[in-house]
């Protein structure tokens, strides 16, 4: 922290409380990280300052595309002039929800919102909505957004906000079978991630054992399932995270890429819950705003237009190759876990995350912005040689880890 920064810090404790709040607070991340930012384009960001880095968090996940991606611009623009925020929505709102029923499967209808926790909120109201139940099932650890009833944070928080909701373990069906039968005839619907990207703990991807098990137990009890695709909805699939399982939800909630970096949210539904989507009442004065919609729009026409799963999932890859083998180069033990296009590594032996920081405080002064317990993100402006400039910040960062453990911690 130097410079620009600083003072920024500074200027902000005095007028922010704790100087910056929720997830992005620099003082969650190791030491030397950046809290301003200057600029983005492509695969890259610059602090305030002027350093430029390999950008590994993509926004914590909105950019797919690559920041500022020409095509997504060029169409926001040209809504910006037109029109954003206005007494209704724009034309493209009625193309976009035509669009995103064309390319989800599960999909007949979609409605709008602007962030993560507005799309699941809005599915688990439809779900009880539709079944007149109270009842929801959610899986130890998942994170759902930061509103009180799935916040991992319990400050200002009664138990009355967490309220008819029953736990179980992720990829476990006798667990989830245990919370159904406590809930009983109020069960009003599961809600599932997409795969189980809890922070600090290996990820793992849903077995196709249980997720249709999970499909038979909602259809059985007249429930509805909820996939909360938020983090990885268009990564993984262009048509939904759960396309190439073969289950498909009654409700999906969508944010982050949609937009490539412009604040939007989509719930997505099936026929049967399409009375009940519209008796609820979920909005907002923004909810409407035409240039996110209009970004949103462009970002699925590239999608439709190059194989960007297929590009992620390469680079991914060639990470998670150049990752061990530099690992075992220094003779430190790494875990790799998850989606190739939604890396986490983990250190062994590592409960308070020392390692994964001093990894990364040293692949950051080499370039690379990287999370040492949070998933990361690859964007399709990403290159090759962006992963080999990621690698050799990494050695860096594997030499302080083996120093670490050469001192006995």
């Amino acid at each position: 922290m130097s410079g620009i920064d600083a003072a920024l810090r500074a200027r902000a404790a005095r007028v922010v409380p704790g100087g910056m709040w929720g997830h992005m607070h620099a003082g969650r991340m190791p030491e030397g990280y950046p809290q301003f930012f200057a600029r983005a384009e492509g695969g890259h960001v610059w602090d305030a300052d002027g350093t430029r880095y390999v950008d590994l968090m993509c926004a914590w996940g909105p950019i797919l595309l690559g920041h500022r991606d020409p095509a997504v611009e060029r169409a926001a623009a040209r809504q910006a002039a037109l029109g954003d925020a206005m007494n209704g929505p724009a034309p493209v709102m009625v193309e976009l929800a035509e669009r995103l029923v064309e390319r989800i499967a599960h999909a007949d209808w979609a409605i709008f919102a602007k962030n993560g926790s507005d799309a699941t909120t809005a599915c688990v109201t439809i779900a009880r909505a539709a079944t007149g139940r109270r009842a929801i099932l959610v899986a130890e650890g998942s994170y759902h957004g930061a509103l009180p009833w799935c916040t991992p944070v319990r400050e200002g928080v009664t138990a009355e906000d967490r309220a008819h909701q029953h736990r179980f373990r992720y990829n476990d069906l006798a667990s989830l079978e245990a919370a159904a039968d406590a809930a009983g005839g109020d069960l009003a619907g599961v809600i599932l991630t997409a795969f189980r990207h809890d922070n600090v703990v290996d990820q793992e991807m849903p077995d196709p054992t249980f997720l249709r098990g999970v499909r038979a137990l909602c259809d059985r009890r007249g429930a509805a399932l909820i996939l909360d695709d938020v983090r990885a909805g268009f990564r993984l699939h262009p048509g939904g995270s759960w396309e190439g399982f073969g289950v498909r939800p009654d409700l999906a909630a969508f944010s982050k890429a949609l937009g490539n970096g412009h604040a939007i949210a989509a719930i997505t539904g099936s026929d049967p819950l399409r009375e009940a989507a519209a008796r609820v009442f979920v909005t907002g004065s923004f909810w409407c705003a035409a240039v996110p919609m209009a970004a949103a729009l462009a970002t699925l026409e590239e999608l439709g237009r190059r194989d960007v799963p297929g590009h992620l999932a390469a680079l991914g890859e060639r990470l998670r190759a150049g990752l061990a083998e530099r690992a075992r180069g220094f003779n430190v033990g790494l875990r790799q876990s998850g989606p190739p296009a939604m890396p986490l590594f983990l250190f062994e032996g590592d409960e308070d995350v020392r390692l994964g920081r001093a990894f990364c405080a040293a692949a950051l002064k080499a370039g690379a912005y990287l999370h040492p317990r949070h998933n990361m993100f690859l964007c399709a402006a990403h290159t090759e040689a962006d992963i080999e400039a990621v690698l050799r910040a990494a050695e860096p960062g594997f030499q302080a880890v083996a120093r670490l453990q050469a001192e006995g911690g």
